[in-house]
């Protein structure tokens, strides 16, 4: 995923004393507290109307059009929500580069490829019952901060197990992606997060026949304590790679930031439900990279059975010649 620069911050309001930027709503600044003047943190965003599933909690776009909407994820119907405190949106959306046709070749081609313990016919056999183009959100972080971290390992413990260490070294992270989604989880999106291109970004998502558009599901107080546990989550794996020996435990680290920079996305993806042998499985397929597609996909009983048996006449071959061996 392209990273990010600090240089569109210049048209952002700045803290007057450390200058990181500031968002709608805030009132102190992330990164020094400084308290923020009445009208300086920028236009207050208008409370959102969302659709928000009562299976799943995913939370899409209100359209007036759509009549008895349905979740993109899992089919329930969505009802309309009016928030009382703001709600993220989107700061610009990636195109899609990815057609519907393509899409549905990605899923066949990912089916072909998983291997011997699958079924054989299931790249010919699966059709894709259903397809919805989807602009997924996510927030995005750069963060530059000084890590104070303390731990123990086993490097200079002489004769006991541990020893204690710390330190402090600088951390820069550009463009981390944090899932605000309900619809996909958190694994599926790590895997489409590095094949984003966020230069690409538009202020609106294009015209996308079908596409379905979620919504943040959180309000700005939540979403800030959300990436402050990422900045956390990214300072402790950094910290690691600092720490001498090759057993660490008890690690523990502090976050100083210097500048922090968060941003709201819409990614483009495609979530499909295929059908095999009467069952449906689903699949997501990245919308600017077709080489990622990935989901659930049913296993072929009888060849695991077939391996197991297989290993278990080879154990019992080897045992067998073992036993002759010994037996002369």
């Amino acid at each position: 995923m392209g990273a990010s620069a600090w240089d569109d911050d210049r048209t952002k309001p700045g803290c007057g004393r450390c200058g990181s930027p500031l968002e709608p709503e805030d009132l102190r600044c992330a990164v020094c507290f400084l308290p923020v003047p009445a009208g300086q943190g920028g236009a207050a965003r208008a409370v959102a109307r969302i659709l928000r599933c009562d299976g799943c909690g995913a939370a899409l776009t209100y359209d007036v059009k759509v009549q008895a909407p349905k979740c993109a994820f899992c089919g329930s119907v969505a009802r309309l929500e009016e928030t009382e405190d703001p709600i993220e949106e989107a700061d610009a959306y990636l195109p899609f580069r990815v057609d519907p046709a393509t899409a549905r070749q990605a899923v066949k081609s990912w089916l072909g490829s998983l291997g011997w313990f699958r079924p054989a016919d299931l790249a010919t056999e699966a059709t894709v019952a259903e397809l919805t183009p989807l602009w997924f959100v996510a927030w995005t972080f750069d963060v530059e901060a000084l890590v104070s971290w303390a731990a123990d390992s086993n490097a200079g413990a002489g004769r006991a197990a541990w020893a204690p260490h710390s330190g402090q070294v600088p951390m820069t992270v550009q463009a981390a992606l944090v899932s605000a989604s309900r619809g996909l989880e958190e694994e599926e999106v790590a895997k489409l997060a590095p094949h984003f291109d966020l230069s690409s970004a538009q202020e609106a998502p294009h015209e996308m026949e079908g596409a379905a558009i979620e919504r943040f599901a959180v309000p700005r107080s939540a979403a800030r304590r959300i990436i402050e546990r990422a900045v956390m989550a990214q300072a402790r794996s950094h910290a690691k790679q600092f720490i001498p020996g090759s057993r660490v435990r008890k690690l523990s680290a502090a976050v100083l930031p210097r500048r922090l920079r968060t941003r709201r996305y819409g990614f483009p993806s495609y979530v499909l439900a295929y059908r095999y042998r009467e069952k449906l499985y689903r699949a997501i397929v990245h919308g600017q990279d077709a080489r990622v597609a990935f989901g659930k996909a049913p296993w072929s009983v009888w060849k695991i059975l077939l391996a197991v048996l297989g290993g278990v006449a080879g154990v019992a071959a080897i045992a067998g010649l073992i036993w002759l061996f010994a037996s002369r």
